[in-house]
């Protein structure tokens, strides 16, 4: 979530609601190396998700003017999406019912995505906002024209002192989302977790119930997080403590399995081969491994030290034979082979 460059600009910084600490100076060029392309035109692309197909890339923007940014895949053009003058409006008032109007589109920062597939290329993305207001924003994503078309249909408004991070999304509507670090903290907070103190949690929300803590979620900066197919698990990066842990859902008395990283394990996401990719930052280099859900066995796969232009990867995604990289800050997505 944080840039290992900028590490001394995080201990007094928020960086679940706050604009990203921004590298001295203008960046370099956007060009492509021998063994490294990558995709220009960003705003601190913390995270990541691929379009079912392949053939588009959603990419959220933290820095700047933020809003959401689409990829086409074949040609690597980058698309803001939202707000823009094709997006819509179509508030879901049973679903988000105490959803007070779209978000602020001039003060609209974007961090944790999740997509959910839906039919006929129409699906339903969830997606961490910050600005004007601390909130899970949800649109429907129409892949069928090019560039897809977003509408917002709704939101879920967090609880204060909740800072969100990551969200992945339920098929009813609702969603996980993790408490990263907490807002209006004393100063000596962000010191603390990132000595492994935990300060925050997973939430879950549905329509019915609200905001609800999961149990047994406490974390060290509560970070990615995905789901198992049938709901019954959840894991979880854990920023702070360098960790990663799986965590029973639904059950009475939590079953919950943590292992040590290594490094700042950021963004997680589900491999083709049924594996997790965790990709996060070591010092100055970005890492990414892949774990096994059933044994949390791990491999890495990725360690790259930070060049001028690209450094703190947050997110790796599959997209086609390439690892494609996202980060906290900076102006571009790097797009690495899959060796």
């Amino acid at each position: 979530m944080l840039l290992v460059f900028a590490f001394a600009a995080i201990l007094t910084t928020q960086p679940s609601s706050a604009q990203p600490p921004q590298p001295p100076g203008p960046p370099p060029p956007c060009v492509d190396a021998a063994d490294i392309q990558f995709v220009c035109g960003q705003q601190g692309p913390e995270d990541l998700v691929v379009v079912p197909g392949g053939a588009w890339v959603v990419a959220s923007a933290l820095a700047g003017s933020g809003g959401i940014n689409v990829i086409h895949v074949s040609d690597k053009t980058s698309t803001k999406v939202y707000p823009a003058a094709s997006a819509k409006d179509r508030p879901d008032t049973k679903i988000y019912n105490a959803c007070p109007a779209p978000p602020d589109a001039s003060k609209f920062t974007t961090h944790g995505l999740s997509l959910v597939p839906g039919r006929g290329n129409v699906h339903r993305l969830f997606v961490v906002g910050h600005g004007a207001r601390e909130a899970i924003e949800v649109f429907e994503l129409d892949a069928r024209p090019n560039p897809p078309v977003l509408t917002w249909i709704g939101c879920a408004v967090a609880p204060e002192p909740i800072g969100l991070n990551s969200v992945r999304g339920l098929s009813d509507g609702g969603f996980i989302a993790s408490n990263f670090n907490p807002r209006g903290g004393p100063p000596t907070a962000m010191q603390r977790m990132l000595a492994g103190e935990k300060n925050g949690e997973l939430w879950e929300w549905h329509t019915a119930s609200g905001w609800k803590k999961v149990p047994d979620s406490e974390a060290a900066g509560a970070n990615g997080l995905e789901m198992s197919e049938d709901g019954k698990t959840l894991y979880v990066a854990a920023w702070g403590s360098q960790s990663f842990f799986r965590l029973s859902r639904g059950l009475a008395t939590p079953k919950r399995d943590e292992i040590p990283l290594g490094f700042r394990v950021d963004n997680i996401r589900w491999a083709r081969d049924g594996s997790i990719l965790a990709a996060g930052q070591g010092t100055g280099e970005t890492v990414a491994v892949k774990i096994n859900p059933r044994t949390l066995e791990v491999k890495e796969i990725l360690r790259r030290r930070g060049q001028p232009g690209f450094n703190g990867g947050t997110v790796a995604v599959e997209v086609g034979g390439s690892y494609w990289i996202g980060s906290f800050a900076g102006d571009r997505i790097a797009v690495l082979p899959a060796k």
